[in-house]
């Protein structure tokens, strides 16, 4: 990668679906192209024309976005590449054109210029491992799919609200293929009244639901399904739809489990995944998610403050006069955000000091969001010692350091 102060000429690259407007500037600030593209082969090879002339070597692309299709291509082409977020961006463009006036040209030439006048503090992009680009996005693509999977159940409780009620009582958690097998085979309160208990029984023994706590229970549930009925229209109707919604999370369960058997297989192929791995309460679903999002390059964050701005678990302070507030950071990595508060929670159980932690400041009145922003905070901190030293996390040592530097309840001052 070209160093900064060998670059002469900066690109606004402002990217859409089907075609992109860039402004190329030089030092001085004077546009010496101006220009737009096909998202097309040929669109792409008339970019990688235009960076021949430049030398790809001299030019620096400021971009809206820092993954997909759009920045493979820059990459691709030579060319030095900075992402920008959406926010930064209009506030340059703003200051272009206070009026409001926004257009695609307009947008391209604010970035090129943002990028000639600041550039020089900003990081650029770095080809990424295709082992890590390939997980993080497996583990994306794999909660977008969980949260179809729970929109399905919503759908499905729905239904059997309807015309089923038995169903939701005798089972509380729809995501179990246990309560799945019992709607394919009971599929109507008449259905179930007319197995009888021993075809009840035989099912509970069969799916290992004659727990003592809840086998009588169930059994009584079944007892009365039939008692509150539906008329025969409604139990027909809805029957066939919540009949449809299981065939749908079946296949949807089946996908979920191949993405689940992939990201272990890459997971496990990472140099780095025994690190990820020995984090109290991550497990083999949080402990990718933290790895693709993180990565493995030790130079992206220069501190532990680096990374846990990117998390969205550091505050953003504001302060005018006599005023002074903390917000959330809303502007951070969304899927880093949520793995990290998963990972927070799941930390509790795993790790007593992240317990005693939590509970410290729940009573001095935080919500349960907010403790858990504040011990992700604490342990992004961990994470990035131990990602650093490329040393798996070590609770006896951590607990050493806690006495050495005092313990922790005395930093609840300032947490």
């Amino acid at each position: 990668m070209k160093a900064w102060n060998e670059i002469t000429h900066y690109a606004g690259f402002d990217w859409a679906h089907d075609h992109h407007d860039l402004i190329i500037v030089d030092r001085s600030g004077a546009i010496v192209a101006d220009f737009a593209i096909e998202h097309t082969a040929e669109g792409w090879q008339r970019w990688r024309e235009q960076v021949g002339v430049l030398g790809a070597e001299n030019l620096a692309v400021c971009v809206e976005t820092s993954q997909g299709l759009v920045i493979e291509q820059l990459l691709e082409s030579g060319v030095s590449v900075y992402p920008i977020a959406p926010v930064s961006s209009k506030a340059y463009r703003e200051r272009k054109a206070p009026s409001g006036t926004k257009t695609d040209r307009l947008d391209g030439w604010a970035l090129a210029d943002a990028l000639r006048l600041e550039g020089h503090r900003w990081k650029a992009l770095a080809r990424e491992d295709p082992l890590i680009a390939e997980l993080r996005l497996l583990c994306r693509d794999e909660v977008a799919l969980i949260e179809e999977r729970t929109a399905l159940v919503n759908q499905l409780q729905s239904a059997l609200q309807e015309y089923y009620p038995a169903a939701l009582e005798a089972f509380e958690d729809w995501r179990l293929p246990a309560a799945w097998a019992f709607l394919e085979v009971f599929p109507t309160p008449a259905e179930l009244a007319a197995a009888g208990q021993r075809k009840w029984q035989k099912f509970l023994h069969m799916h290992k639901l004659a727990r003592p706590q809840t086998y009588a229970k169930r059994l009584e549930i079944f007892a009365r399904a039939s008692e509150l009925a539906a008329g025969e229209a409604l139990t027909r109707s809805k029957s066939r739809l919540a009949l449809a919604r299981l065939g749908m999370l079946r296949v949807l369960q089946s996908q979920i489990e191949g993405y689940r058997a992939e990201i272990e297989k890459l997971f496990a192929k990472h140099p780095d995944h025994h690190l990820f791995g020995s984090l109290p309460g991550a497990g083999p679903k949080i402990a990718p998610r933290l790895l693709g999002e993180i990565g493995s390059d030790r130079a992206r964050f220069d501190d532990p403050s680096a990374l846990q701005a990117l998390a969205g678990t550091a505050p953003v302070s504001y302060q005018s006069g006599q005023i002074h507030k903390v917000y959330l950071r809303r502007h951070c990595n969304k899927s880093l955000r949520a793995a990290i508060h998963l990972w927070a929670n799941l930390s509790r159980r795993a790790s007593p000091w992240a317990e005693l932690y939590y509970r410290a400041l729940r009573a001095r009145g935080k919500s349960h969001a907010s403790a858990l922003r504040c011990l992700g905070q604490r342990w992004l901190k961990i994470l990035w010692k131990i990602w650093q030293t490329h040393r798996p996390y070590d609770p006896d040592l951590h607990a050493r350091n806690q006495l050495k530097h005092g313990s922790w309840v005395l930093t609840l001052q300032s947490a």
